[in-house]
């Protein structure tokens, strides 16, 4: 099976530093199914194509897999594994491009952390589902993809169609994320793996998809495939997924049966009974921010906007802020907002921008209310005093909502071993936000209230915790 990665970005051949392969080399790696190779069909300054070949053993395969339920038919050793793309070249692909799949490049730094032009093409790849789920797949994902089903033998066109597609995806991506795009999607597609899921897939496929999945449309699909519909994993992922952002719609029911044959129709989900984490915290900041009246709020980390969004959809809001460090949220959160066609009347609402929340700036004052939803868990524990100073001390907002994972609660969560997600700094039990709000209400002034979000568990609480600040003695602002 064959896997071409193909750049016009110039000069070309950097391509070769972004993946940590020299074009003028053919490499071999080892893998427990057979050899990848690495090898450049062409490297010019114009454009430069790098191929992974995956060489399966299908008789090495056979004679290693488990022994507890023989299989005595041919099709062990006469199937398409050494042809057509599958776990195993997904498996190949997360170990030959390891470095590039992490975004790290020492020697060309902003190339790596900057989309170019990719053009990626697999011939034959298997798909529950057809072309028109690759679509689904790729392009919201900012690729065009082209996708065309190989006939089951060109000389007997009565046989109609395989359950094979070719497909070549095209567009300006990050390498590091079109890798990681076709690590998590090419099992995706074949709905298939070929070894045993543990909890420990929960936490390659959240790695793998923290700056994509939480916002496809189509992650519940992505998430149940690549968890090989295990119950438990999947329930775990959309926990976890809640974390990444705020648009995260949880899925804790099991799903109906699926029936996608190789057409255009759509496998369904059923939506779980109980509501969403990320809803329930985004519907109780709302709550709160009603109960006081609150006229002008700023969102302070406001990631994707999702928040920002519901706060603009209620005219009792007259004024709303919106502020993230990361230039990606941002453009993401422009892009769910519809900025470039929004009403008049509601972006003059509206004011998104890039800030620091440890950094003194006069565009966070002005607003009733300031609401950090699972922020303070990312900042560095010795930086968190400078927010304080800079939220607490300086904007001095009248209310101020904070929102942090329970720590105790993550024994509650399937296959989750340390933090929720590997960009938190700290996650704190009950006990410590406790004490962390109180210091905060001593130096700077305020009342605390807490709040719990969601199931509030008997002998480990809920699993977010709220602390809703009030200004001693002010008036709003």
């Amino acid at each position: 099976m064959i896997l071409t990665i193909s750049t016009t970005v110039r000069p070309a051949t950097d391509l070769g530093y972004l993946l940590h392969k020299h074009p003028d080399r053919v490499q071999e790696f080892t893998q427990s199914c057979g050899v990848a190779h690495v090898f450049y069909p062409e490297a010019n300054e114009d454009r430069c194509t790098a191929a992974l070949l995956l060489d399966v053993d299908a008789i090495r395969l056979t004679r290693t897999s488990g022994r507890s339920t023989p299989d005595f038919t041919l099709g062990q050793y006469v199937n398409d594994r050494p042809y057509s793309a599958s776990s195993l070249l997904s498996v190949a692909l997360a170990d030959v491009f390891r470095t590039a799949r992490a975004g790290r490049c020492t020697i060309k730094p902003e190339l790596a952390s900057s989309p170019i032009p990719l053009e990626i093409s697999l011939p034959a790849l298997p798909c529950r589902g057809g072309p028109n789920l690759a679509e689904r797949l790729f392009t919201p994902l900012g690729w065009t993809v082209e996708a065309r089903t190989v006939p089951l033998d060109d000389a007997f066109p009565e046989w109609g169609d395989s359950r094979y597609v070719g497909l070549t995806l095209r567009g300006r991506v990050r390498l590091a994320d079109a890798l990681n795009h076709l690590y998590v999607l090419l099992p995706v597609l074949d709905d298939a793996k070929h070894y045993w899921v543990t909890s420990d897939e929960v936490d390659k496929l959240i790695r793998a998809g923290e700056s994509w999945l939480a916002e496809h449309p189509e992650r519940a699909l992505i998430t149940r495939r690549y968890l090989r519909h295990r119950s438990a994993l999947t329930r775990s992922a959309f926990e976890r997924l809640a974390e990444l952002g705020d648009d995260v719609e949880e899925q804790l029911e099991p799903p109906i049966d699926e029936e996608v044959g190789t057409g255009d129709e759509h496998e369904t989900d059923t939506a779980g009974v109980r509501n969403p984490l990320n809803l329930l915290r985004r519907q109780v900041v709302l709550d709160v921010l009603g109960e006081r009246n609150v006229r002008s709020v700023i969102d302070l980390g406001c990631g994707s906007g999702e928040l920002v969004s519901a706060l603009l959809d209620n005219p009792d809001f007259t004024k709303v802020g919106g502020a993230d460090v990361s230039t990606r949220a941002l453009t993401s959160a422009a892009r769910k907002l519809r900025l470039d066609r929004i009403p008049e009347r509601r972006r003059e609402r509206l004011h998104l921008f890039q800030a620091a929340l440890t950094y003194t700036d006069e565009r966070f004052t002005g607003y009733e209310a300031a609401v950090l939803m699972e922020v303070v868990e990312h900042i560095d524990p010795p930086r968190l005093t400078a927010l304080e100073q800079v939220i607490f001390g300086t904007a001095r907002p009248e209310h101020v909502i904070v929102t942090t994972p329970n720590s105790e609660y993550n024994v509650r969560y399937t296959g989750l071993h340390g933090m929720r997600h590997r960009d938190h700094r700290f996650e704190w039990s009950r006990p410590e936000f406790h004490s962390w709000a109180g210091k905060v209400c001593g130096v700077h002034g305020y009342t605390v209230d807490f709040r719990p979000v969601g199931d509030d568990d008997p002998e480990v609480g809920p699993p977010t915790q709220m602390a809703v600040f009030t200004r001693i003695g002010g008036d709003n602002v």
